[in-house]
């Protein structure tokens, strides 16, 4: 193992367990809630958790560059060679709902891609991590995404704009709807569905860890056209993703082109 990358998992560990804590002392006690810029919702504790995370990451890694939901962004993280992504909550309108379904999210991101990762799920007790090339994990157990190879009985997580399309092909199971992005897709890296898609307009730091973990397990976060997604470039938005082994990808991006109209 890299003892460079093995220093920054650890260091992310030691992070996102304090800002899980964090995140906690709000969750479920009405935090003050303000409305970004196309109506999203961003609370105290999202600020307080992006501050907290900056102190400790930067403060053992002053070369490396950053990018985070809740910090304005500057170029200056274009030109390190590393960079620290971060989502201090992913999911904040399902934290400001009482439900657990939000995570932490912290990559390491070098030459593009995503090379040391730790996404935490407090309220749910699930971290996961992963290195490149040395596999995902959570809670210690190396994770491994299904190997099916069609969709008839294919578990599903999606966004709302998908889920309607995905029902009406006849399978048992209804779509499973998974407010954060993050934990939708290593959900797929742990087995526990076998598809996931993401809408257009997704951003680095909903991405990054989540990207190594599914690939770390064997499954693939692709844009319809296919190859990997580029992170630290000056634009941070993709367009609709789709998370599955690869055996499926191939019939999903079909489904998710009907629903967006794009020509095949």
């Amino acid at each position: 193992m890299d003892s460079s990358r093995a220093a920054d998992l650890a260091l992310l560990q030691r992070a996102s367990e304090e800002a899980a804590r964090l995140a906690l002392s709000y969750f479920r006690r009405s935090p003050q809630v303000w409305e970004k810029e196309g109506g999203s919702p961003v609370s105290e504790a999202d600020y307080a958790v992006d501050k907290r995370l900056a102190e400790i990451l930067l403060a053992e890694r002053p070369g490396y560059g950053w990018l985070s939901e809740e910090t304005a962004d500057t170029e200056a993280r274009l030109g390190r060679d590393r960079v620290f992504v971060v989502d201090p909550i992913d999911g904040t309108r399902a934290f400001l709902l009482g439900s657990k379904e939000w995570t932490i999210s912290l990559a390491v991101v070098e030459a593009g891609r995503p090379v040391v990762a730790v996404l935490v799920g407090p309220a749910l007790h699930i971290t996961f991590h992963g290195i490149l090339g040395e596999g995902a994990y959570a809670d210690g157990k190396r994770l491994a995404a299904t190997t099916g190879t069609t969709l008839a009985d294919a578990r599903f997580a999606s966004s709302r704009r998908y889920a309607s399309a995905v029902a009406t092909r006849g399978r048992a199971q209804k779509p499973r709807f998974v407010a954060s992005l993050a934990y939708r897709i290593a959900l797929v890296a742990s087995g526990e569905i076998d598809v996931a898609i993401a809408k257009s307009n997704a951003r680095d730091w909903d991405l990054a860890a989540a990207d190594l973990l599914v690939h770390e397990a064997g499954a693939r976060l692709a844009p319809l056209g296919g190859g990997k997604l580029r992170y630290n470039q000056r634009d941070t938005t993709h367009p609709a993703l789709i998370a599955a082994n690869p055996a499926l990808l191939g019939d999903v991006v079909e489904l998710v082109r009907r629903v967006d109209g794009e020509p095949r």
